[in-house]
């Protein structure tokens, strides 16, 4: 496979057809994110940033602001994943278009036309997420148990399942991504879907791999970095405040941080669209050409879109 086709033809698509960035962009609202909690670590701030934060509310008034706070996330969740499955079954209906010919994508078409595919690309993406969840649980827990029954010794097996686990999930999300362009290429359910993907990889698993590698570790880890590099020296005025005796010194710094985190942040999403589309088109591409799905990959110029 001419990965160096793929990887320039995927880049004059997205330049050319600049729609896909906002479907990049929706895209990227379904990336699940971890945030940790600071109320464990409350105690080991500074006095100055442990009073900056302190609140004297009756009962009602905290549970009503949890309350509140928690059905704001539900919500932002819930339309998190509707953006961010329609971003990316636009952005492989959008490149699917332009390989078949098209000179134009239209924004409410390519919306309206993703809409059909959400619940079979959510119900994936979410079979395949609980079966992990049991299938990882199960094992850890096995582990334990293991552990507890020979004194320890069952946690040198568990140390190689951990290690594996990443590469594990890296390639099962290839599959997954397989899976998704099969239902939204070829019109399938979720099993047919999941299947279609699976065989795609079976039988070309070394440019899978390899394009996986140049998309995720590659492409994927260096853009992601050089996007959230800014954000470094943003945080920079907030921890000099708070590593100061001063509350008003760290109340300044946060302030200044806040509004460049907010005079950075739609420059943050739009990079980060313009990466999430490279990446999902440059997958689009991958898939029509080891399925034999695009005969314009054949005869098509590095300069022509």
């Amino acid at each position: 496979m001419d990965f160096g086709y793929i990887l320039s033809r995927a880049w004059q698509i997205i330049w050319k057809h600049k729609v896909l960035w906002i479907f990049g962009i929706l895209a990227g609202c379904g990336n699940t994110f971890n945030p940790s909690s600071s109320s464990s670590y409350r105690e080991d701030l500074p006095p100055e940033v442990q009073n900056y934060f302190q609140f004297d509310l009756p009962a009602w008034q905290l549970a009503l602001i949890v309350g509140v706070i928690l059905l704001v996330v539900l919500v932002l969740v819930v339309l998190a994943v509707f953006l961010g499955t329609i971003g990316r079954v636009g952005l492989i209906r959008g490149t699917q278009q332009v390989e078949g010919g098209a000179f134009s994508l239209a924004l409410r078409e390519l919306f309206s036309g993703s809409l059909p595919y959400f619940w079979r690309v959510f119900g994936l993406n979410l079979l395949v997420g609980i079966v992990s969840v049991i299938a990882v649980s199960g094992a850890l827990l096995l582990g334990a148990f293991g552990t507890v029954i020979t004194f320890g010794l069952g946690l040198l097996c568990l140390i190689p399942f951990v290690c594996l686990l990443v590469p594990f999930a890296w390639f099962l999300s290839v599959v997954v991504e397989q899976a998704i362009i099969s239902i939204v290429l070829k019109n399938e359910g979720i099993l047919e879907g999941l299947q279609s993907g699976w065989n795609l990889v079976r039988t070309n698993l070394g440019p899978i791999i390899v394009m996986g590698l140049i998309l995720t570790l590659g492409i994927g880890m260096i853009g992601g970095f050089i996007i959230g590099l800014p954000v470094i020296f943003i945080v920079i005025p907030a921890a000099l405040g708070a590593m100061s005796e001063s509350q008003a010194m760290f109340g300044g710094g946060l302030l200044i941080a806040g509004l460049c985190l907010v005079g950075y942040l739609p420059v943050a999403l739009v990079l980060s669209g313009i990466l999430r589309s490279y990446t999902e088109t440059a997958w689009t591409l991958t898939y029509l050409k080891l399925s034999g799905r695009s005969p314009a990959a054949e005869t098509a110029s590095a300069g022509e879109v």
